[in-house]
């Protein structure tokens, strides 16, 4: 991976990371009631607008979609604690623990990152954000299935490995957002 994508991948989960501090500090782990597959809907409501703000290219909601990529980020960063801490519990956490549990689950999307982009050499970078929004879609759905048959998969990764992917295909599109913003460009 380059040294720019490891700095641009930092930049954007920086600001994701602040959203989701900012956000502890006003509502504090109550996000900690909600199960997995509660987790996965909000993931879906906000990867489908993304989409249908593309496909429509009109919003009547004045927030964009770069709060909706960080939105998807943050909840799957939530959903590796549940699943990590159980969702039984709605024992709220402590912020240093929430902090500390996010840097975890971003190091290893990162570093997943970091190998994949080795082997498919940023392929990434010649895709378009709406292909980017699909493959979040198509992943919601696949832990979708997975739950609904209650985790168990006969050759496929489990969830986990999915809302890796999510985080990073999300940091994808906040950079490629990013560039293009530098560049002038819309979406």
């Amino acid at each position: 991976m380059s040294d720019k994508t490891s700095r641009q991948f930092d930049q954007v989960i920086t600001s994701c990371r602040k959203i989701f501090t900012d956000k502890m500090k006003d509502y504090g782990t109550a996000w900690r009631i909600l199960r997995t597959p509660s987790l996965t809907d909000q993931i879906y409501i906000k990867a489908e607008r993304i989409r249908s703000i593309d496909h429509k290219g009109l919003q009547k909601i004045k927030e964009g979609i770069e709060p909706e990529f960080t939105g998807i980020i943050n909840y799957s960063v939530m959903a590796l604690i549940q699943l990590e801490l159980g969702e039984e519990s709605s024992t709220p956490l402590e912020m240093y623990d929430a902090e500390r549990l996010y840097d975890k689950y971003i190091k290893k999307a990162k570093d997943l990152m970091t190998d994949k982009n080795h082997d498919y050499g940023e392929a990434w970078r010649n895709m378009r954000v709406s292909s980017l929004t699909d493959i979040i879609l198509m992943k919601l759905l696949r832990i979708k299935q997975i739950e609904d048959h209650k985790g168990l998969t006969f050759v496929s990764e489990g969830v986990d490995a999915n809302y890796y992917d999510i985080i990073n295909y999300a940091a994808f599109a906040l950079i490629k957002l990013l560039e293009n913003n530098e560049k002038g460009i819309k979406g």
